[in-house]
């Protein structure tokens, strides 16, 4: 049986998307997993529409995971693939608009981007904020409650000033906006009154979220398994072939590729 603190989590997470969704039109940057899934669902009970648009190469995890989820939810939903041919393109395009030189912020970036440029949609829904606020990351494990709640803090404060800009700045350039049910103020305060407790290295994290997705109809997605975006979509894994053809490290191809594209 859900928790008090969870019902009420659920209630304002719906509230949130709705308020962001009704009447319009959206994309949901969407891999499969757990935070999008209930945001992609919860859409689809408000919005007009709802795509989910998933990136990666061909056969990544993320897009096994985006095609099964949007059958299971009913949703129609499109692949945008990243290959040798158009990711050094798109991350040198990405460093044109943001002006950003780091390989970990270019490169779990990379769906967001391909998103922005390809959707119809003018409006997109993202997951952000699910990980800092619920205990999603791996480090997390093992920490003390007093060290992790820090830790989400510190991660929070580094997303609400440096991603949310990066994010911005990409989805703007193609006139696209992108919206973070989780980072409303009702769903930041609900989350304050969940447990986080310390993660163990066999727990399930985001214990609370996911009994979210079994409240809202979609334990299917409670089950699904955390993948980071630059591995889920396998761009991290086409840059190091890419680095490994030309002698390099990945820190350095993407620094080449910076000079070449944002040295004055």
């Amino acid at each position: 049986m859900a928790s008090e603190s969870s019902v009420s989590l659920a209630r304002a997470i719906e509230g949130s998307v709705r308020r962001m969704v009704e009447g319009r039109r959206v994309a949901v940057a969407f891999s499969g997993g757990l935070d999008c899934s209930i945001v992609a669902s919860l859409s689809k009970r408000h919005a007009d529409s709802v795509t989910l648009y998933t990136v990666g190469v061909d056969g990544a995890y993320d897009v096994q995971m985006g095609r099964q989820m949007s059958e299971v939810m009913g949703l129609p939903w499109e692949h945008i693939r990243i290959s040798e041919e158009n990711l050094l393109g798109g991350v040198a395009e990405m460093m044109r608009i943001t002006r950003t030189a780091s390989p970990v912020t270019l490169s779990f970036e990379i769906p967001l981007f391909f998103v922005s440029k390809n959707c119809r949609e003018d409006i997109i829904i993202g997951g952000q904020g699910a990980d800092e606020l619920f205990g999603g990351y791996s480090k997390y494990i093992g920490l003390s409650e007093e060290d992790l709640r820090d830790s989400m803090r510190e991660d929070m404060a580094r997303l609400l000033t440096e991603t949310l800009d990066h994010e911005s700045k990409v989805s703007c350039s193609f006139g696209k906006k992108v919206l973070y049910p989780y980072l409303d103020e009702e769903v930041v305060r609900a989350a304050g009154q969940t447990s986080v407790g310390r993660i163990s290295p066999t727990d399930a994290r985001k214990g609370s979220l996911r009994e979210v997705a079994v409240l809202i109809g979609e334990s299917e997605a409670a089950a699904k398994k955390k993948k980071a975006a630059q591995y889920g979509s396998g761009s991290m894994f086409l840059l190091r072939r890419i680095a490994r053809s030309e002698g390099l490290t990945v820190n350095g191809l993407i620094t080449k590729i910076y000079d070449c594209e944002c040295r004055d």
